[in-house]
């Protein structure tokens, strides 16, 4: 597959700089679309699935824009809005355990810690989940599958928590900026599950 790419950039006539640049203006236009596709709430996973099969494509160097990110949309929201309904489910229970803790709960830190570290791995499976879905393939099947990969690659696992911290921190700094980021965290899962199928 490099040297696909390296083929298809002397074909072109792009440096290696070039080339880098413009999978990063990728990614930024990815999160802004990421974005807007889950204005929903609940369809957050089938936008960050359309999202990472879009730069999927990009790093391919196949063709592909908003209306092939919006047909897988809309395959991967076909069930994917239940993912997004449980993701929401379980940002609500983590924050009865936090809340919990705050109020003086018998061995509430253990319980709010064991909570925010679940509610992470959640998060990464999820990310992990959406970068290696395709269409036709079960939502629940790609989470197991998910959740295994989540705990057996921690260094990958790690990279995606710092992707989403970058989120974090964009969105404390600035609103905007982290719409764009989200493109980042969905190219970051996909890097991570390029690379562990390459183990």
């Amino acid at each position: 597959m490099t040297d696909a790419r390296a083929k298809a950039r002397t074909e072109r006539g792009e440096s290696r700089f070039a080339e880098g640049f413009a999978l990063f203006a990728e990614c930024l236009l990815t999160g802004v679309w990421i974005a807007v596709a889950s204005l929903p709430l609940v369809t957050y996973p089938a936008a960050f699935a359309a999202g990472a099969r879009h730069l999927g494509r990009r790093l391919a160097h196949e063709r592909g824009g908003w209306r092939e990110f919006t047909a897988d949309f809309r395959a991967a929201v076909r069930r994917g809005w239940l993912v997004g309904l449980a993701g929401w489910a379980a940002l609500a229970a983590v924050w009865v355990d936090v809340q919990a803790v705050r109020n003086g709960l018998p061995g509430g830190p253990l319980v709010g810690a064991v909570g925010v570290l679940a509610l992470i791995g959640a998060a990464v499976a999820g990310l992990r989940a959406a970068a290696a879905w395709r269409p036709g393939v079960s939502w629940r099947s790609l989470l197991a599958q998910a959740g295994r990969r989540t705990v057996l690659d921690p260094a990958g696992s790690f990279l995606i928590v710092g992707g989403l911290a970058v989120v974090l921190c964009s969105a404390w700094f600035s609103a905007p900026l982290a719409v764009a980021v989200l493109g980042a965290v969905a190219a970051a899962a996909v890097a991570v599950e390029e690379r562990y199928r390459r183990r």
